[in-house]
Parts: C-alpha cells; structure tokens; sequence
C-alpha cells in the first residue's frame, strides 16, 4: 500500500544520467522551495509510459508555473533511461531506483508485475503519482495496480495549485 498523505516522504538520493554524466538527485534538495511531484513508472520504452512522460514534458511549464519540479522513476539503468529520454525527447528528470529500494519505501512495488502474460518482474514500480510539499510532506498519493492507468494530472495539479 502507497505511503498516505501526512507522512514525512521518505528521503532518497538516485542516480540519473544527464548531459553532463550521472548525476545524484536528492528529494530533500527541494524542501524548503518548491514542491515535488514524484511519479514511478513502470519501464522505459513502453507505450503507456512513453506517453505519460512525453505528455508531463510538453507540460513541464505549466507544472514550474505552480512552484513545482517534476521528477520520475523506473528500475531501468540510468544509461536505458537516458536512451529512452532522447528516443522521445522527454525532458523529465528521470531517476534510476535499480535497486528497486526507493519504489519499496513508497509501497508502490508490484509483488509480480503482468502476472497474466508470465512476466516474471517482481519489484517493478507501479505507475503512482505523489506530491512532497516544500516541507517534505506527502500531500497527494495515488498508486495504480493498472499499469495502463494514468494519475489523474487535473487533480495533481489543482493540489499544487492550492500549495502554491
């Protein structure tokens, strides 16, 4: 189960291959001046991912406009994710939880992910959307078993327009 609204979100660091090499990204960087809208997605390179990131990117101003950064994670390597990225020019910041600790510590981890075609992918994030406000309070927890399923973006942003 999703870690609920209240609760101090958990702090991690996670790599993410950027233009300038790998990088460390840590969530508490932003506590204290601006709030966070943290989403886990299942894999790169799928369809329904690809379009939420690409449809996040598109919208990445309106998300700044409301005192908010955007980051994003899947248990793909950070060199896949960087792949991925310039594949389909998301401009997302993208982090890398290979070692699946961080999707655990959020509670949005799949026991066996697509169970129903054998995949065999336990620990792969499921497709969940949280806001950590400017003091590192989890504000908005949305976890979806359906890894089809989007987060709902008009709510999140409406969240964030009351935070502002």
């Amino acid at each position: 189960m999703a870690i609920a609204v209240g609760n101090k979100a958990p702090d991690f660091t996670l790599k993410s291959k950027q233009s300038s090499g790998l990088v460390d990204v840590k969530l508490s960087n932003n506590f204290g001046k601006k709030n966070t809208v943290l989403l886990f997605f299942p894999a790169a390179f799928t369809s329904v991912c690809t379009k939420e990131m690409c449809d996040i990117t598109s919208g990445l101003n309106g998300y700044s406009s409301l005192n908010a950064d955007v980051i994003a994670v899947s248990v793909d390597s950070p060199f896949a994710q960087q792949a991925w990225a310039q594949k389909e020019k998301i401009g997302v910041t993208l982090l890398s939880d290979y070692e699946h600790k961080v999707a655990k510590d959020y509670g949005v981890v799949y026991d066996s992910f697509l169970p129903q075609i054998n995949l065999g992918m336990g620990g792969v994030p499921k497709r969940s959307a949280f806001i950590i406000d400017k003091n590192g309070v989890i504000q908005h927890a949305e976890s979806n078993d359906d890894p089809k399923q989007l987060p709902d973006f008009d709510k999140i942003k409406a969240k964030l327009a009351d935070l502002k």
